[in-house]
């Protein structure tokens, strides 16, 4: 008995095994959402993400591939980053305003989209709405009349420009308001959306109900007039910063999302289920951008709550290490980041400008990278945006122009698939042998850029590794290898002459679809540059590393056999001149004490950007004078060593924390810079003041300040005060940190 049991569990045994592995053999079919069972295998699993595509709405978000973010509010007027709620709607003192120019603007930089603010964190709203008075109708803009949103749909529509809406979930007005609906811990009830209004008729006659507080049925009542009386809307944009909460409250997403998917059917929803945020505001790109991505434990289609998604979502070693089961999803980046330093227009003396070669740089490595680039331009207080602003922008346009505009394999011979121009067509790599493809010209061409697409909307993201050759003297040489591909992968290397290219595919989620392939030539700039400072006081000047500039003229250094030599020049100036060819021409490091650094490099008579750096009194005769506590790891004096890469943390306790100096003598002081660390966001000096003293032992406050947005943009930090003062000793006393840390970091203090 026991032997015709064993023999059953035997067979049993098998005949699940045999059909398992039938089952893991059928046909997947092409989905947005793919679920990992707890018992599939890695060769199910990979299978699976190489069948994750995006909807049509992803899809046509991602051939946006440029657009545009506009701030503007009483921030502008202010020169805050983040508003309180308790602004007089009165500071909002805009008189003039010009739309058509910032269409003009973001069409010539080839933008496709722009996402305009027209409710940021304050609750201060850019259109006529019927909810609140709390905006631009208890303004003076045109008596109370004017209407923001309005005048930049018209200009959309105008240029050619889609549009799409930042409503802020969070809303200080509505929190610090006495009768703000925000948190007030009202009942939820069945009510109706859009609440009417007497005198003020829609003529969209859709109607919703929801189960509501307070709070939600004000912000469905906003966003209904936004994508009913605005539209075409193309994206609504959901920031997930709170600079503050109350309450308890809690946002009733699926009504929100039913809305929008009823009334705007054809629009993205950013900061949720269709687009994520890259995770940073400063620009930066990942090696390694999947959108197939494995982050979620429910159906995203059917959840509520979304957390900002970081790192590698996406690859291979991702995939197979995630516990089971799971959701593969796909979800295109936005890389997003501000022209100017901060999202809000400030001056247009110290809020420095992105130079059009770090926008470009920005642009192929974002676009290039299989994401959504989103360039924030914000309008000054004239209602325009600034001439430099729109010089960069211009700028940024040619350059793609010129650089993409020509496709140097056109009349190429080579699978038609792909060098026909359609997105549509494609050749599947699903030979035995090498997945390559292989192009060739009549009369040898320079490129440095090569164009890769995979047909996405029907095979998903399936390269994992690939590279490109081109025939050098008689034999095949490597000139580019990089990771996935996507939507677009821009491979970038120094210049190469070739009649043949070969595209080679290294590694793969299944057999890959490649639709479309080009190579380009860009016309290499002089370098953009880094200026910097030891602690002894010597400057130096550099071409900047965290840009392609920089790997192309290393690799022109090292590699003695290119044709053209490195012959740029380096000038600069320090009396506050925009620096040009007459300037002191820069050869080894120079003394500097507290001044401002202007730097330009020239090649064969082309001028490169400026590169601007604020430095302040040489710290070499600095000494920490009083800490709140440190550690061995990182030691006060770790703040004041000229290198941004260590740091100082504090002991462990409540604010406030106190980091004090004496400077060795006294100095005029005219302001100071905080550098906060990147390490993590734990502990970054959000606000406080600082103070001066006479005999290091009685303190006088200087000024108060305040470091906005600091954990999503930790980039060095300016205060000016507003008069200058003489001290020899100096407090900085941090009474807010961020990440409710219980303790201060700072990579470096300059005092100027």
């Amino acid at each position: 008995m026991k032997k015709n049991n064993l023999k059953r569990l035997t067979w049993l045994f098998a005949a699940a095994m045999c059909l398992s592995s039938y089952a893991q053999q059928q046909e997947i079919i092409p989905q947005n959402t793919i679920k990992v069972e707890a018992g599939d295998t890695d060769d199910v699993i990979i299978r699976k993400a190489a069948h994750v595509v995006p909807t049509d709405n992803q899809l046509a978000a991602l051939r946006n591939e440029f657009i545009a973010f506009v701030h503007f509010g009483p921030n502008t007027f202010t020169r805050l980053e983040w508003g309180t709620g308790k602004e007089d709607p009165k500071i909002f003192d805009l008189k003039t305003l010009d739309t058509d120019q910032w269409c003009q603007a973001m069409k010539a930089a080839g933008m496709k989209m722009v996402v305009f603010t027209a409710k940021h964190h304050d609750g201060f709203v850019l259109w006529q709405s019927r909810y609140t008075k709390h905006g631009i109708m208890s303004t003076g803009y045109k008596n109370g009349k004017g209407d923001v949103m309005k005048e930049l749909s018209a200009s959309c529509r105008k240029y050619g420009l889609k549009l799409g809406v930042y409503l802020s979930p969070a809303d200080l007005y509505q929190i610090e308001s006495p009768d703000g609906l925000y948190g007030n811990l009202s009942p939820y009830t069945l009510r109706t959306i859009p609440r009417e209004v007497p005198g003020r008729p829609f003529a969209v006659k859709t109607k919703f109900q929801f189960e509501l507080d307070d709070y939600n049925e004000y912000f469905l009542n906003q966003l209904f007039e936004l994508l009913t009386e605005y539209g075409p809307i193309d994206e609504v944009w959901f920031d997930g910063a709170h600079p503050k909460t109350k309450g308890g409250q809690k946002y009733n997403y699926k009504a929100w999302r039913e809305m929008i998917r009823t009334l705007v059917p054809n629009a993205t929803i950013f900061g949720r289920e269709d687009v994520r945020w890259c995770g940073n505001e400063a620009g930066n790109t990942r090696t390694s951008e999947w959108n197939v991505i494995t982050p979620y434990t429910e159906n995203p289609a059917e959840m509520v709550e979304f957390m900002d998604l970081h790192g590698d979502l996406g690859g291979r070693e991702v995939l197979l290490s995630r516990e089971k089961p799971f959701y593969l999803h796909y979800q295109p980046a936005e890389t997003n980041t501000s022209i100017r330093a901060g999202w809000f227009y400030r001056d247009d003396t110290r809020q420095q400008t992105r130079s059009a070669d770090d926008v470009f740089d920005i642009y192929e490595r974002a676009v290039g990278g299989n994401s959504i680039f989103l360039l924030n331009i914000p309008p000054n207080r004239e209602g325009r945006f600034s001439d430099a602003d729109v010089e960069v922008l211009e700028e940024t346009g040619r350059r793609i122009q010129e650089t993409y505009g020509h496709n140097l394999l056109d009349g190429a011979d080579g699978p038609k698939e792909v060098l026909d121009k359609d997105e549509n067509t494609f050749v599947l790599l699903d030979g035995e042998g090498p997945k390559e493809l292989v192009f060739s010209v009549p009369q040898p061409i320079t490129f440095n850029r090569i164009v890769i697409q995979e047909a996405i909307a029907t095979h998903s993201e399936r390269v994992e590794k690939h590279a490109v050759d081109a025939w050098v003297n008689g034999q095949w040489k490597e000139v580019a290898r990089s990771t996935n591909i996507g939507h677009k992968r821009i491979l970038r290397f120094p210049d190469v002459t070739s009649s043949k290219i070969r595209i080679r595919i290294l590694e793969s989620r299944m057999n890959p679809a490649i639709c479309e392939v080009s190579a380009h030539y860009y016309q290499q700039r002089p370098p953009m540059l880094s200026v910097g400072r030891n602690a002894e006081g010597l400057v130096t000047i550099a071409p900047k590393k965290d840009g392609f500039s920089w790997l192309y003229w290393a690799d022109k250094k090292e590699n003695e056999s290119m044709q053209d030599t490195i012959d740029y020049q380096i000038h600069y100036t320090t009396d506050g001149a925009e620096p040009d060819e007459a300037s002191p021409l820069y050869t080894v490091p120079f003394a500097l004490e507290n001044g401002e650094v202007k730097a330009v490099s020239f090649l064969h008579g082309r001028k490169g950007s400026v590169s601007r750096e604020r430095l302040g009194f040489v710290k070499k005769d600095w000494k920490v004078l009083d800490v709140s506590g440190e550690t061995t790891e990182h030691p006060a004096s770790a703040a004041i060593d000229e290198q941004a890469d260590t740091y100082w943390v504090s002991g462990g306790q409540e604010s406030p924390y106190v980091f004090a100096l004496d400077l060795g003598m006294e100095k005029e002081l005219a302001g100071f810079a905080y550098t906060p660390q990147k390490k993590d966001a734990k502990g970054l000096i959000a606000a406080g003041r600082l103070e001066m003293s006479a005999d290091g032992k009685t303190w006088k406050k200087v000024e108060d300040f305040t470091f906005g947005n600091l954990v999503n943009d930790p980039t060095k930090r300016y205060h000016y005060f507003k008069k200058a003062v003489k001290a020899r000793y100096v407090r900085l006393v941090a009474t807010e940190v961020t990440s409710g840390a219980d303790f201060a970091t700072m990579a470096e203090l300059d005092i100027f």
